[in-house]
Order: C-alpha cells, then sequence, then structure tokens
C-alpha cells in the first residue's frame, strides 16, 4: 500500500516542484551584522550597490522614540537578462503625515531608499532611488499585502520569486498610531527593449 501511495504521488510533487522552481528563499544579507541603515528620529541614504536592487525590507517600531522605525534593506543583483543600469536618480519626495503612491518614472526599479524624520508630524518623508535597465518595460505587475499587517508591528517583506522587481510603493498613514503601513508594487520586466515609456 506504501509503494502504491509512493507512486501516485511522487509525479505530482514533481510536477509541483518543477511549476515553482523559480522560487527562492532567503536568507538575505542585511549587511554587516544586520545593523539598521538609521538610528530613531534621523535621516537617512540607501542605495544598493551598482546593478542590484531592493529585494527585501526589515523595520522595528518604537512609539517612545517618536512613533518612528528603524530600517534595513537587502539588495541583490538584477538579472542578467536586464543588463547593466543604464541610469539612475532619486524620485521626487513623499511629504511626511500624507498618504501616496508612487513608482519609479521611466520604468525604473526601486534601488535605495532616503529618508526624513519630522518631529511635528512623527513621522518620515520619503524618495526613492530608482534605476533604469536600457528600455526594458514592466508588466504583470501586483500589490503586496500590507507591510506591516496592523500599525506599530515589526515588519519584515521579502522578495520571493525571481525575475520580479519592486518599483513602488503605496502607503496609508494613521493619525492616530503615527505609523504606515505599506503595499510594495510589484512588477516582471521584459527581456526586450520596448518602443513606449512608463511616466
Amino acid at each position: 500500500m506504501d509503494i502504491f501511495l509512493l507512486c501516485v504521488f511522487l509525479p505530482l510533487v514533481t510536477v509541483a516542484w518543477g511549476q515553482y522552481s523559480d522560487y527562492y528563499y532567503g536568507p538575505y544579507n542585511y549587511g554587516d551584522n544586520d545593523e539598521w541603515v538609521n538610528v530613531y528620529r534621523q535621516g537617512f541614504n540607501f542605495q544598493c550597490p551598482h546593478g542590484q536592487v531592493i529585494v527585501a525590507v526589515r523595520s522595528v517600531f518604537s512609539k517612545k522614540e517618536g512613533n518612528d522605525r528603524l530600517w534595513n534593506y537587502a539588495c541583490m543583483p538584477a538579472s542578467q537578462s536586464l543588463g547593466e543600469p543604464t541610469e539612475c536618480w532619486w524620485e521626487e519626495i513623499n511629504r511626511a503625515g500624507t498618504e501616496w503612491y508612487q513608482t519609479c518614472s521611466n520604468n525604473g526599479l526601486v534601488a535605495g531608499f532616503q529618508s526624513q524624520y519630522f518631529p511635528s508630524v512623527l513621522d518620515r518623508e520619503w524618495q526613492f532611488y530608482c534605476c533604469r535597465y536600457s528600455r526594458r518595460c514592466p508588466y504583470s505587475c501586483w500589490l503586496t499585502t500590507e507591510y506591516p499587517g496592523h500599525y506599530g508591528e515589526d515588519m519584515d517583506m521579502m522578495m520571493y520569486t525571481y525575475d520580479y522587481y519592486i518599483r513602488g510603493a503605496t502607503t496609508t498613514f494613521s493619525a492616530v498610531h503615527r505609523d504606515r503601513q505599506w503595499k510594495f508594487i510589484v512588477c516582471r520586466m521584459t527581456d526586450y527593449d520596448c518602443p513606449f515609456q512608463n511616466v
């Protein structure tokens, strides 16, 4: 009977493994000793090394530290099919205390974050550091679930699928909790140059 079950289920497991073999699971290297890129109530500027993009975001919240968060990021090289980045830039500032939605312009991918803390609103303003890869275009985009799941919780967002890239985010801000929830905009990129530009 056991051999019969093995013969029935082994092909199913093999098929399922083949369908999901493009998944990879961390651990992601967040840098030396998993240190944070900021201290509470201070600004920071984080950029991935040239040719790499953000693949994981980690954060912890502290009410007693001005309702602020510590942040850390992990980077990985973009797929070789994209080639080298042709240009990189800082996007416009997303103001503190407001909700916002932003993707990297010019078909860019998120390769860094810059942030400044404002004690008057107990919140941060944000900028994305974006890099464009030739004239590759996004497709098959989707929004992640909310990170963190509830205001004031720790946050650990990781990209588990190969060839998907963060292109931006939408955030909601709670005036009660003085915290944000993030949904990251994730897309695949074409393997060929496109005739149009996303602004």
